[in-house]
């Protein structure tokens, strides 16, 4: 369920201070009911829309409500909090996402720093520590619970380890094996890919197998993951 506050009903003194805007997503209506209550009241906030983890229409929201501040639960995301994260990020990249979580799983949290999340709050602290908390990312601030930080923080050293050693191994790539590489990424398979690089398809075939053996893999979904790892990305996504 979806329901946006009307511009018209913000208060003159509200406009004048030009609040934070904070879109809520949370299956529990209850929560975001009380929740919005309380950070009503403050004249610097001003929760702009709220709607479910499961709204299809959960991005269009996004990008029609504009918030500075989203804040989700991601318990009921399960395998998918990165990806709808990453998400979010993606369709309004001005705005600060905070979890606000039943949740505890430090996979979780670590899936969250690496989307870009500024913030995760338990749903246990007071809304005085959230109100903080958004206060503090809207002005660029971060904060992870300290008993979550140093586990993400090892997987996040490990990742840039990772993209280092794989970044080297792009490196070994020749133009053209890039090339096919970067189709691959794009779904693209061996007739299209020799048909928009003006190969043949045994080429495109000879290319696949130099870049499985540079880069260590067996498949072209290793391949994939290896150069995303790197931080390679096609046309379209740098454009985006």
């Amino acid at each position: 369920m979806y329901r946006a506050d009307d511009a018209t009903t913000m208060t003159e003194s509200r406009e004048l201070m030009d609040p934070l805007r904070i879109l809520l997503v949370d299956d529990h209506l209850m929560v975001t009911e009380a929740l919005a209550s309380r950070l009503s009241a403050a004249l610097d906030l001003w929760v702009a829309g709220r709607c479910t983890t499961a709204d299809p229409n959960l991005l269009d929201i996004v990008r029609g409500v504009r918030p500075d501040v989203i804040t989700i639960e991601v318990e009921p995301l399960g395998s998918s909090v990165g990806e709808v994260l990453r998400s979010l990020a993606a369709a309004r990249p001005e705005a600060k996402v905070v979890v606000l979580s039943a949740d505890h799983d430090i996979g979780h949290a670590v899936e969250a720093a690496r989307a870009g999340v500024a913030a995760w709050v338990a749903k246990e602290q007071g809304a005085a520590e959230l109100e903080t908390v958004i206060r503090g990312v809207g002005q660029g601030c971060s904060w992870y619970p300290p008993d979550m930080l140093g586990a993400i923080l090892r997987e996040l050293r490990t990742d840039v380890s990772r993209a280092r050693e794989h970044d080297d191994l792009l490196h070994l790539l020749s133009p053209r094996e890039r090339d096919v590489l970067l189709s691959m990424m794009e779904g693209k398979r061996g007739r299209q890919i020799a048909q928009e690089l003006l190969i043949s398809t045994d080429t495109v075939r000879t290319h696949t197998r130099n870049i499985f053996a540079k880069l260590d893999v067996h498949s072209r979904l290793e391949a994939v993951r290896v150069a995303r790892a790197a931080g390679l990305r096609p046309a379209g996504e740098r454009d985006g």
